[in-house]
């Protein structure tokens, strides 16, 4: 798997209240009792019919279709076995900071070739934002799945969180609205790429902080905690000072008006 940088400008918002993508210990415990009272009236389960497996003939129909819809080298390769390989481009949307060894030189050449993990060459810490714009490209193969994709881009910024504290999401258009989708970690991203056409319009991928709800404060890092008391007292201080701002300008208008109804004659 290789990796390679990109950037680019643009931000969609993630509905955090979404139900379909966000859940609370106590909506997962109602759900699960719902579950099982409901199943004391099942007598029969009946299993979802699984998708058949394209065969290669099939696959190399969709591929060939896919390379000739792309407009530039970034093919898919059909190999012998019935694997394939190609690229996707995840767009990081992380709001919060990533926590990274300290004072760790970048990663040479040597390092990737040899697959050194410099971040296990300190136990310094210390926390980052990742830039909001920034998009990397994953060259990939079919077998590769959603956790591994996640693991890679950790590894190439030298992120040392817990893989689980991100999720993918595949971002998709419908009706004039973006919409995001949690991907399992057993999920192929090549795959869906593959079905939905080069098209990034269409369908793209989204890395994000994987929200379960509540926030767990115990998995963050001091440095973590200590930059978001920052970002709070920024915050703050921004919107005291909106608030006094609108309330000079209403001053000054009522002033005025006074000021103007005192000049009129009687």
């Amino acid at each position: 798997m290789t990796v390679d940088n990109s950037m680019s400008s643009g931000y969609c918002s993630l509905d955090e209240d979404s139900e379909d993508y966000f859940f609370t210990a106590r909506t997962t415990l109602s759900r699960n009792l719902q579950g099982k009272c409901a199943a004391k009236n099942v007598t029969k389960t009946v299993e979802e019919e699984k998708p058949r497996a394209p065969t290669i003939q099939e696959l190399k129909q969709k591929i060939d279709y896919y390379n000739s819809k792309v407009n530039n080298c970034l093919l898919m390769k059909l190999n012998d076995d019935g694997t394939y390989t190609g690229f996707i481009k995840v767009h990081l949307k992380l709001r919060r900071p990533v926590t990274v060894p300290a004072g760790i030189k970048p990663q040479s050449i040597y390092d990737a070739l040899q697959e050194v993990n410099v971040a296990n060459m300190t136990e310094k810490r210390t926390s980052f934002y990742l830039p909001l714009d920034a998009i990397k490209q994953l060259h990939i193969s079919s077998t590769t799945t959603v956790s591994e994709v996640i693991q890679a881009l950790l590894k190439k910024f030298m992120v040392v969180d817990n893989p689980q504290k991100f999720a993918l999401f595949k971002q998709m258009q419908k009706d004039g609205q973006v919409l995001f989708q949690k991907l399992s970690v057993t999920e192929y991203p090549l795959y869906l790429r593959l079905i939905a056409g080069p098209d990034t319009d269409i369908l793209s991928f989204v890395l994000k902080e994987n929200e379960t709800g509540e926030v767990e404060w115990d998995a963050f890092s001091i440095p973590e905690l200590q930059n978001f008391l920052v970002i709070l007292e920024r915050e703050e201080k921004d919107k005291i000072q909106q608030v006094q701002k609108k309330y000079d300008k209403f001053k000054q208008r009522l002033q005025e008006a006074l000021k103007e109804a005192n000049g009129k004659p009687g």
